[in-house]
């Protein structure tokens, strides 16, 4: 404690190269180490990734002063508790945009060409006829995104450049003049997102207005032949429904890189694994390069604030 060095305590592990990152600017308290269980006492700093942090937490650290969160989503830190405590949080947005958007990709691909049924298929033994294969084309389909934020843009890119893809989007939040360097078309409405889409891609954070966002009547307004891929949140599509909506043909298929169990087990979504799901645990940012851009990015928010404290 003799550094000289503001005192951090992390809540969870870290990329290797942002933990050196860390050491050098902090005085690090890991996991395991000495004195870490009494964080809720001691910290005035925090870096977390996937841990939670509650009211309650927040309640029981009478000296902390920020958290630095690794990745975009905070729904995991209680924000209205910290807020009035004065508490800042630092997250990493834009920084694992890439990373999600070819995620995206991957599953959006995977459900089109029926990747997890002629897999699993041949898995388990059985040869699968080309002929028994018809998939999609996306060359030149209508993407839809509901969301217009760094991860969003990623992904329109993508699909505008690679695919030559329509673009729809609906965001209530950006400014009007938002992605003028992407050809698309700005719509007032969820449901016009729906009804246009032949890929569906949702990109907004987990909060109270957007928990069982895409429900059964709206799987309803969709193409039979739409795909709808989450690799935002689990619980902004409600997955009971989406179970039901597979089974009638609402739509064609489904990738699914975030469940409202993580990781998702057999168990819990045999049932909605079928030929058409392709389900990942929420493995959108999980490159070794993007971890540790954005745990360092996290890092480095945070230093930036410590040290405006102290000028």
């Amino acid at each position: 404690m003799g550094s000289g060095k503001p005192t951090v305590y992390l809540l969870d592990s870290f990329h290797p190269e942002a933990l050196k990152y860390c050491q050098k600017r902090f005085n690090a308290i890991l996991p395991g180490d000495p004195g870490h269980a009494n964080w809720r006492q001691d910290a005035k700093y925090l870096l977390v990734r996937s841990s939670y942090v509650t009211a309650e937490d927040v309640a029981q650290s009478p000296k902390l002063k920020a958290i630095g969160k690794q990745g975009v989503g905070i729904d995991k830190i209680d924000a209205k508790a910290c807020e009035g405590r004065g508490i800042k949080i630092f997250n990493t947005p834009g920084v694992n945009a890439r990373a999600v958007a070819e995620t995206v990709v991957a599953l959006t691909m995977g459900v089109a060409r029926e990747i997890p049924r002629i897999v699993t298929e041949q898995s388990h033994g059985t040869p699968v006829p080309k002929e028994t294969c018809s998939g999609l084309i996306i060359h030149k389909k209508t993407i839809g995104l509901l969301g217009m934020g760094n991860i969003g843009h990623a992904v329109a890119h993508i699909f505008r450049h690679g695919f030559a893809a329509e673009i729809v989007t609906y965001d209530p939040f950006m400014p009007a003049d938002a992605w003028s360097d992407i050809p698309h078309r700005r719509v007032e409405t969820v449901e016009e997102v729906l009804r246009a889409s032949d890929v569906l891609s949702i990109h907004v954070p987990l909060t109270a207005q957007t928990k069982n966002m895409i429900s059964y009547p709206q799987l309803q307004m969709m193409k039979p032949t739409a795909i709808l891929i989450n690799a935002a949140r689990g619980g902004i599509v409600n997955e009971a429904d989406l179970e039901k909506g597979l089974e009638e043909g609402l739509i064609w298929g489904a990738g699914l890189d975030c469940h409202e169990q993580e990781p998702p087990t057999k168990e819990r979504y045999g049932k909605l694994w079928n030929s058409r799901v392709l389900s990942t645990p929420h493995i959108g940012a999980a490159t070794s390069q993007t971890q540790m851009e954005t745990a360092i990015a996290a890092v480095q928010r945070l230093y930036e604030f410590v040290q405006s404290q102290e000028e």
